[in-house]
């Protein structure tokens, strides 16, 4: 054993020696029990981030220690490599999507492997192949058959310059958050998924998934947003049209006193037109249509409309109301129409004041009344119905159900639920993505693509048009097709792709059987691994990704494909990796190197420049704040960079980088491997010792009991609560107390006591830096990798404490120590603190005035 550690060779060795034995090649075994551990899958960006690190490593932990633990585990890898960044970065790097997208692959998969991570690299898949999305466009035929699918116009975020549609969250102030231009509402055909269907599904299993984070289920509740109220509707005067309106507040319906619609509604055009109203209407709605629309962008806006020309009649009051088109009136919510009770909602109270609308007090405070024309703001809370016809006098919360019943009684509207989330749009313009299986001919319409046509392919060598613009539409070679209806030459593919949320909505039940080419997947693979025990990633997915697995495996169990409905056992929601920035007032945000230390004060390498150290924030690229994982590589190792992220931080909290705290990693590990060099030559051929503790004594015994106290914490740390942080701290300790053993001891049974210590503080290790480990268990002898070793225990006779450490204090403060048996009295407790030599001195002829005996802990003295 080479007296200094060299995380280099020993690495480079490990990796090696695990992938020419297929070391973490798992396959269906019946005889044993399951375990499926799955990190989500990164967008291969060209160099993983030391967010991908910490992410990585939490999971290797989870699988190595439930391996050990007998456990026939499945921890695949692969690429989610569809998507507008890699357009971005082509254009940007004058390439093509699929050679950056391929040559980034295999970069990351290089420093993936470089970590020693425990990836049946066998499973590998990525979205972008057609092996993969041929099974994606075949489960959107048999979703498109059961109608699950459809296609309508509808309104978009639609970035000109970039010829595609955004998502919400890719609207920036009103920009696209790509070429920052100024962002448009437009009706296009889009298709869309049915998730609706399954609504309250999704949201009543929200409290069935008891291994979820409260805060990602309760964001789920959030963003599904059921609302149980009454559907309400207003008569448009003068026609026999009616304008339905949701709300939840039917309680107020008599003091309503306008009417506002989305400047999406369909029906403000038709209202406004031919009217006065018609253009001052028509420019407002343009005027919107370059606003981010997005419900918390609106919550911001100045709330703003126009009058349409038209009135509709409030049907409980009889009252005319004018209808308006307003900003703050959403399509997505409800039915795009509002009914405005400014009284006794805020927003509507200073609408109807900027605007000179009228107000009606309809809730009264129980102890005073209200009056319009005081009215400072709107009055919200409980209260009395009043000017409310036959429900006067009610309390308002005992006539929602009155009101509601009285509205569908005298066919005027109805009691009803709404939902925020609205079917799912997977229509994308652009030419990165699977292909839609779907063919428009003029004869025949719509018409599916046949699956023996499967997959259709995207073709990798066609070339981004100016902007970017997906040129499928012109490739005559891809668009134009052969109706398989009626066999007219005319019809065209559709050139649209999906969005790519839709690969990385099932790509957890492909790696199941990743190579099965006469389905989606094989069944059998996946009623035996399926569903993921334990999936692990940021809290930034918490909505769309994970609702959208949950959605398609409720599909896939509905085509009878799977037999559950939840994809996903336990979530872990990991923090984030956080640094300070450097900021120097010439040159902005400066990387770690760009900047040094100078008599005391960091400076600009370039202009010599104090540079002001930020606040710790998430480390990104736009503020530099970043730590390259190879130069850490490189100095460190992977061992320490992996054992520096589990032990900073608890998996779920936010984790400070710190140099110094690398350095401390890097301690730990050389101090374990010098402890093992040193006594290595005097245990390597004794056998452990794993009797009782009874014939053992002293320093022997404390450290044999330390031993199984901490294999029971460290089975209890990771199993329990993932704090690794905890559990490395605990083998710390565990090295700090063996290392009281002087290596001149000729204790009996010091040499098996030793040798026990270190293959257990090998084999707890092992999760953490495998390769260190590896190599110091074959140090020991061993031929057996620890991974296929099974995890230590612990005798339940070696964790009782014979003996414990009391606190001494005088008037609460420490002034001595003393060991005695663990099963010491109090009256003895307090006789021995009274007679000790120290305590005396500070108690010297003052009167003892209380003695305080806290079992098994301390004994105050009270003078």
């Amino acid at each position: 054993m080479d007296e200094k550690y060299n995380p280099e060779p020993i690495e480079e060795k490990w990796q090696a020696r695990w992938a020419e034995t297929n070391m973490f090649k798992v396959a269906v075994d019946n005889t044993r029990e399951k375990y499926y551990v799955l990190e989500m899958f990164p967008y291969p960006s060209g160099k993983i981030h030391i967010g991908h690190v910490r992410n990585y490593t939490i999971g290797d932990v989870v699988a190595r220690y439930k391996t050990m633990q007998g456990f026939n585990v499945l921890h695949p890898m692969g690429w989610d490599a569809f998507g507008m960044p890699a357009e971005n970065a082509a254009i940007a790097n004058n390439t093509h999507p699929a050679k950056w997208t391929y040559d980034n692959i295999d970069a990351m998969r290089h420093q993936l492997k470089q970590l020693g991570f425990s990836y049946d690299w066998d499973r590998e898949l990525a979205t972008c192949t057609p092996e993969y999305y041929r099974w994606e466009q075949w489960l959107f035929l048999k979703m498109y058959e059961r109608k699950m699918v459809y296609r309508k116009e509808s309104f978009v975020n639609w970035c000109e310059p970039c010829q595609t549609v955004l998502a919400n969250e890719q609207v920036e102030a009103g920009m696209c958050w790509r070429c920052g231009k100024p962002v448009r509402q437009q009706k296009l055909q889009q298709w869309f998924f049915r998730i609706t269907d399954v609504v309250e599904d999704l949201l009543v299993y929200c409290d069935k998934l008891p291994g979820w984070p409260d805060k990602v289920t309760t964001m789920q509740k959030n963003w599904i947003g059921k609302s149980i109220g009454a559907e309400i509707r207003f008569p448009i005067e003068n026609t026999e049209e009616s304008i339905p309106v949701f709300t939840t507040r039917q309680d107020t319906v008599f003091g309503a006193t306008f009417l506002c619609l989305a400047p999406e509604h369909p029906l403000v055009s038709k209202l406004s037109g031919g009217t006065s109203q018609e253009k001052p209407v028509a420019e407002f709605v343009e005027r919107m249509a370059l606003q981010d629309r997005s419900g918390k962008a609106v919550e911001t806006h100045e709330k703003e409309g126009v009058f349409t020309g038209a009135y509709c009649i409030n049907p409980m009051s009889g009252k005319r109301m004018p209808i308006w088109t307003a900003n703050f009136a959403l399509m997505e919510y409800g039915t795009g129409a509002v009914m405005s009770v400014p009284a006794h909602d805020q927003r509507d109270f200073d609408f109807a004041k900027k605007y000179g609308m009228e107000i009606i007090v309809v809730v009264n405070p129980p102890d005073a009344p209200l009056t319009a024309e005081t009215m400072g703001e709107a009055y919200s809370d409980p209260g009395i119905m009043i000017n409310s016809g036959a429900f006067d006098g009610m309390q308002n919360k005992d006539s929602l159900e009155a009101i509601a019943a009285h509205l569908d009684k005298h066919g005027l509207g109805r009691k009803t639920v709404s939902y925020r989330l609205r079917d799912w749009g997977i229509s994308r313009q652009r030419y990165w993505g699977a292909p839609i299986p779907m063919i428009h001919c003029d004869a025949c319409g719509i018409v599916p693509v046949p699956e023996t046509d499967l997959p259709i392919l995207l073709p990798e060598d066609a070339d981004l048009l100016d902007g970017g613009r997906s040129p499928l539409p012109n490739l005559d070679s891809f668009s134009k097709t052969i109706c398989p209806k009626c066999g007219g030459s005319g019809a065209r593919r559709e050139t649209d792709t999906m969005d790519t949320f839709v690969e990385s909505s099932w790509y957890y039940q492909r790696y199941c059987s990743p190579d099965h080419d006469t389905g989606i997947f094989d069944r059998k693979a996946v009623d035996y691994w399926m569903p993921v025990d334990q999936y692990i990633g940021g809290v930034e997915h918490a909505i769309l990704h994970l609702l959208y697995s949950r959605y398609f495996t409720r599909v896939l169990n509905q085509l009878g494909l799977v037999k559950f409905k939840e994809p996903f056992t336990r979530l872990l929601t990991q923090g984030m990796v956080c640094k300070e920035t450097h900021t120097c007032t010439q040159h902005g945000y400066l990387f770690p190197d760009e900047s040094r230390q100078e008599d005391g004060l960091m400076v600009c390498n370039t202009c010599g420049n104090t540079v002001s150290i930020g606040r710790v924030e998430k480390m990104s690229k736009s503020k530099k704040n970043v730590v390259d994982p190879h130069l850490l590589l490189q100095k460190y190792g992977a061992d320490t960079t992996r054992l520096f992220c589990l032990f900073a931080a608890p998996p779920e909290r936010d984790l400070e980088w710190s140099e110094q705290g690398v350095d401390g990693s890097a301690r730990f590990l050389n101090r374990v491997w010098r402890l093992a060099f040193l006594w290595m030559d005097r245990i390597r051929s004794v056998e452990p010792y794993t009797q009782s503790p009874e014939s053992l004594s002293g320093e022997l015994r404390d450290a044999y009991q330390k031993t199984h106290q901490t294999i029971q914490k460290v089975t209890s740390d990771i199993e329990e609560r993932f704090h690794f942080n905890t559990a490395i701290s605990a083998i710390m300790e565990l090295v700090n107390t063996v290392y009281g053993i002087h290596t001149n001891s000729e204790s009996e049974n010091v040499d098996g006591v030793m040798r026990f210590a270190l293959e257990t503080v090998a084999l707890l290790l092992s999760p953490f830096v495998p390769h260190f480990s590896e190599e110091l268990w074959q140090e020991l002898g061993h031929t057996e990798s620890t991974f296929r070793s099974p995890w230590p225990s612990y005798r339940k006779d070696a964790l009782v404490q014979n003996e414990i450490t009391i606190v001494f204090q005088v008037n609460g403060k420490l002034r001595s120590r003393c060991v005695v048996a663990a099963d010491t009295d109090d009256k003895t407790l307090e006789q021995t603190a009274l007679n000790d030599e120290r305590i005396k001195q500070f108690i010297r002829d003052k009167p003892v005035r209380k003695v305080i005996v806290v079992k098994q802990k301390l004994v105050n003295i009270v003078v």
